[in-house]
């Protein structure tokens, strides 16, 4: 019993001891931290004055205001660098007393060669010269660098790419073009710029977090993971954190653009500034498309049902395949299934897509369909058109597709469209136009096969009737609407370097 007491008088003892030898430091701890603080701020006032006076000199040497985009694979040729190259023309038209500066990760290629593939790919021909600043660490960014906490990772790169660009060039405005949001307080804090972004798709999505809590395998939640209930809530722990710095980095922006009513309602709730933000539908160029006549397909012998898109995860070729085999079930054996085919038109980026479309070859082969699927891979534009116009159906199985920039090319192409029921697809482009219909939506096997099915089964009239819907409705995402859009929300930006 006295030993006891004797061990409880001793942790006592013990206990008051460490009290208090951490109420000791504890005046210590903050002054300390007071002077890390006072260091960092003067850190950052000393490098924002810095800054500032290499932007100073500059406009001094040049006479001009500077407009900067920040945009690391500008030589690419996909629908964020068309954006790119009519939000440049579009201003460049407006300010004639102001620069335009690109800054871009591509090495081995020069600015003339850069514009001169923006003329080739996108028939876009700016009207005087930008300067380009060639940034040397793109790799920071690359989604390959970082196999596991890839958001997190490629959002820190971001960080370091954007400061690399400040550092070679510090502008007058600021615009990320390609949903770099953590450089936005670096170029706003560090470098004193008023900056804007154009969103193609929220690094995170309330969608995203939804997937996670519910336990859902899907492309971005592996099956490891949704199985795993301790996984799950670590992973949802992490998104969330990251939601609440994603939506910290956006909320510095001055104007922010959007690229659909989807993408709108996840950049509100995460960034919070609806006074600044705006959609902007991105440029659709459908010139081409519209060549083909619109008649009926009633001499048609068969039906094709083409897919067009890239050969990624989020696409979901095997959705398509699947439907497609259960729409040929439904007709039978002999010459009713005989009279469709399926096209699966897309583009191989690497080695991981090209694995990518040898696995759906087999699927399509244990499904027992593969006589009935073509595979075009990379065909060049004219092949495109011609695929298209002869199609009868035009196929998109994307979950929560941003916008659907081959959404529209399929209906601008005189196809019926089948998207899927939800993202910018459902909530933008296949709507009602004047109170008729311009296509149709499902989101699952069953009901993408129900309206294959229905498609057919229309009069070719009635087919003819939604073609020509579709066609007319693609026009509110023209080259015109999008400048027109894009100049009205910058408009409180621009205006600033008039003064």
């Amino acid at each position: 019993m006295l030993s006891e007491m004797a061990a409880h008088d001793h942790l006592s003892l013990c206990l008051c001891d460490l009290i208090r030898l951490l109420w000791s430091l504890l005046l210590p701890c903050l002054y300390l931290c007071m002077v890390l603080t006072a260091l960092l701020v003067l850190l950052v006032m000393g490098v924002r004055m810095w800054l500032q006076g290499a932007r100073s000199a500059r406009r001094a040497r040049e006479k001009c205001p500077a407009v900067a985009f920040f945009h690391p694979y500008c030589n690419a040729g996909g629908g964020g660098e068309r954006v790119l190259w009519c939000a440049l023309r579009a201003l460049q038209n407006r300010y004639q007393a102001v620069s335009f500066v690109v800054y871009t990760g591509d090495q081995g290629v020069t600015g003339e060669q850069i514009l001169d593939g923006a003329w080739r790919r996108f028939n876009i021909r700016l009207p005087r010269p930008v300067k380009f600043v060639f940034l040397r660490h793109r790799l920071l960014v690359e989604a390959g660098m970082y196999p596991h906490f890839t958001l997190l990772g490629q959002s820190v790169g971001s960080v370091f790419l954007g400061w690399e660009a400040l550092t070679e060039f510090v502008p007058d405005v600021y615009l990320d073009s390609m949903g770099y949001a953590f450089t936005l307080p670096v170029f706003r804090y560090l470098g004193g710029c008023r900056v804007a972004s154009y969103v193609h798709y929220p690094t995170i999505s309330t969608d995203m977090l939804a997937v996670v809590r519910e336990r859902n395998p899907r492309f971005n939640n592996a099956d490891f993971i949704s199985s795993n209930p301790v996984l799950s809530a670590l992973k949802v722990v992490y998104y969330c954190a990251f939601a609440l710095l994603y939506g910290l980095a956006g909320s510095c922006s001055d104007v922010v653009m959007v690229n659909s009513t989807w993408t709108l309602g996840h950049i509100l709730a995460l960034w919070r500034a609806p006074n600044r933000t705006a959609v902007v539908y991105p440029p659709c160029d459908v010139r081409g498309f519209l060549d083909a006549p619109l008649e009926e397909d009633a001499d048609r012998k068969g039906h094709r049902v083409a897919s067009v898109g890239q050969f990624r995860p989020e696409k979901d070729h095997r959705l398509q395949i699947r439907a497609f085999r259960r729409l040929l079930e439904r007709r039978g054996a002999g010459p009713e299934r005989e009279a469709l085919t399926l096209v699966l038109i897309g583009g191989c980026r690497n080695e991981e897509d090209e694995e990518r479309v040898l696995m759906l070859r087999g699927l399509c082969q244990e499904l027992g369909v593969a006589d009935r699927v073509e595979f075009k891979l990379n065909i060049p534009f004219d092949e495109l058109k011609m695929e298209l116009a002869g199609a009868t159906v035009g196929l998109h199985t994307m979950w929560n597709e941003h916008f659907g920039i081959g959404v529209v090319e399929c209906m601008a192409a005189g196809t019926v469209i089948l998207a899927h029921k939800s993202g910018g697809p459902k909530l933008d482009i296949v709507v009602p136009y004047e109170g008729s219909p311009t296509g149709f939506l499902a989101d699952d096997e069953e009901s993408y096969a129900d309206a294959m099915e229905r498609i057919l089964a229309l009069t070719p009239a009635a087919r003819l009737e939604i073609r020509r819907n579709a066609r007319q409705s693609v026009g509110r995402f023209s080259d015109q609407e999008f400048q027109a859009s894009f100049l009205a929300a910058m408009e409180p930006l621009m205006g600033t370097l008039e003064q």
